[in-house]
């Protein structure tokens, strides 16, 4: 008897012991960022660009994983302004696939991520322009050796705040968006990387003067500096019906070499018989390791990573821009862009970065061409 009531104890201790294995424990870790820039710029309209250093950005957050439920959440401060940033709960059905809800960057094109894990010091103006940026919606993603997929709806990024206006919200819209890429990506080998992405959007809230309205699509984008804000070109296009865009890519990495190249094209049809107005851009990014590490390829993001360690990256980027449509008679302006950067990673964490930057913008209505020549540095925290 005694001799089965020893054994009984033991088995239920060693059943207990399994369950406690195999249940998940939830997993908490600090994230956030700080940048600290310094510029210097040479422009005919310096009074537009005075020379400064700031702290353009920090964040502080957390991530939270437990068992197929991953969390993240963060607060930014900017320019005085204090907010929330990414805010999502995700669920993963396996290794290769899951299901996203919440506010963060929706899946379109090769720089659907961070601000910090951009090679560029500034993301490219074209970029800037036509890549959707944090927004509220769900997201499914799914991903094998030579296929990454990800499609996703959303509401537009003012929903965050006119959630509990009830006129903005019965008018608020809504899209879509997909990108589908084919790679040929293996170890030691060349990467080589293909694919496009597709969006749809109904009209947004806007400013008209002060009066509210929704029935448009706002478009503009900044020169690519943080010390100082200015707005290169822009417009907003009222009378809307829809917007559909189109953005192939393209993707070449070996060893330290990579080649990032991205086309954007995008129609807004109008009512009242207004021709419909077309906007374009494109840009190409050429990255090379001069000592360190090599570029290594993630597979569930489809984008090249960053180096780490004692690493030290040149990039060149060139990037044009147009939101002026003479047959829709807009005229948003135009945008010719280079910039060369240096990347000095001096470990998983810290980063520094030295730039210099041309612009140029003109066919702006009521604005004068502009030209900009920047000379910048950041040092960057990154946990």
């Amino acid at each position: 008897m005694k001799a089965k009531s020893f054994f009984a104890i033991l088995s239920i201790l060693f059943v207990s012991n399994v369950y406690a294995q195999e249940a998940p424990k939830l997993q908490v870790s600090p994230s956030g960022r700080i940048l600290m820039d310094g510029a210097l710029y040479a422009s005919p309209q310096k009074e537009l660009f005075p020379d400064g250093v700031a702290i353009p950005e920090v964040r502080l957050g957390a991530k939270f994983k437990y068992g197929n439920w991953s969390a993240s959440m963060d607060v930014c401060y900017a320019y005085a302004k204090i907010g929330l940033r990414n805010m999502w709960i995700e669920y993963g059905f396996n290794d290769h696939s899951a299901i996203r809800f919440g506010n963060f960057i929706h899946q379109f094109g090769l720089h659907a991520t961070s601000t910090s894990l951009k090679s560029t010091f500034e993301q490219p103006l074209a970029n800037a322009l036509f890549t959707p940026s944090l927004q509220m919606g769900a997201m499914y993603v799914n991903y094998s050796k030579h296929f990454f997929g990800a499609v996703s709806a959303h509401v537009e990024s003012n929903a965050r705040t006119n959630i509990m206006n009830s006129p903005s919200f019965n008018q608020q819209g809504y899209g879509f968006l997909t990108r589908l890429v084919w790679r040929n990506a293996a170890p030691d080998r060349p990467v080589f990387q293909t694919g496009i992405s597709g969006g749809f959007a109904t009209p947004q809230r806007h400013l008209v003067g002060d009066v509210d309205v929704h029935d448009g699509f706002a478009i503009s984008a900044n020169f690519p500096t943080k010390v100082a804000q200015v707005e290169a070109i822009g417009t907003t296009v009222a009378n809307s019906k829809n917007l559909f865009k189109l953005s192939p890519e393209l993707l070449l990495s070996y060893d330290r070499f990579a080649l990032e190249s991205q086309y954007f094209f995008q129609q807004i049809n109008r009512r009242g018989g207004l021709h419909a107005f077309r906007a374009q851009g494109c840009y190409a990014t050429l990255r090379g390791i001069i000592f360190g590490d090599r570029y290594s390829y993630v597979s569930s993001t489809a984008l090249v990573s960053n180096p780490k360690n004692k690493t030290l990256e040149c990039v060149l980027n060139y990037n044009y821009a147009t939101l002026s449509d003479s047959k829709a008679e807009i005229w948003g302006g135009r945008s010719n862009s280079f910039n060369v950067t240096f990347n000095y990673y001096f470990n998983p964490y810290i980063t520094g970065r030295l730039n210099y930057t041309y612009t140029h913008v003109w066919n702006r209505e009521g604005h004068d061409p502009m030209t900009l020549n920047g000379f910048q540095a950041r040092l960057m925290l990154l946990f």
